[in-house]
């Protein structure tokens, strides 16, 4: 599996994940329409010109954060997660635009024992992602229920 069992994820390891991603137009208009999120801000150029403060459309943020954990999953939970249990402090600093790339990276912050779930334990992550100029452009921090190795 490619994902971390609950014992093999240590407290303040940072991934840097490898996958890198060109956002495009479509991806965000896609991404936008197949949501119903009907913002001027995602969809409407000529109004982005006149009434932005960017002048042209915006990286839809729900795209963003389902992209900058996506990015992370290969190396932490794929395989190995029981299920997510929460997003906390979803941050969005700077906004993303069509032709910009991203990467990632994720910090364990901390990790316990599940209370309810003793075959399974919780770590808590941050989720971090940068532009090409490597500005942070989002932020969260997840808590996913993962699998014990000693119980596979």
């Amino acid at each position: 599996m490619a994902g971390l069992f609950f014992e093999e994820f240590e407290v303040g390891h940072i991934f840097k994940h490898s996958i890198r991603r060109t956002i495009t137009e479509m991806d965000n208009v896609m991404f936008t329409a197949m949501t119903h999120n009907p913002a001027a801000l995602h969809l409407d150029e000529e109004y982005c010109k006149e009434n932005s403060e960017f002048g042209t459309r915006i990286v839809n943020s729900c795209f963003t954060l389902g992209l900058m954990v996506g990015i992370s999953v290969g190396e932490t939970t794929l395989g190995t997660a029981v299920a997510n249990l929460g997003w906390d402090e979803v941050r969005f600093p700077k906004p993303l635009f069509h032709g910009d790339t991203i990467h990632v990276e994720t910090e364990v912050l901390d990790k316990r024992d599940s209370k309810s779930r003793p075959k399974d334990g919780i770590v808590f992550l941050e989720h971090r992602a940068f532009n090409q100029k490597n500005e942070l452009v989002a932020k969260c921090k997840r808590t996913t229920l993962q699998k014990r190795k000693s119980e596979n």
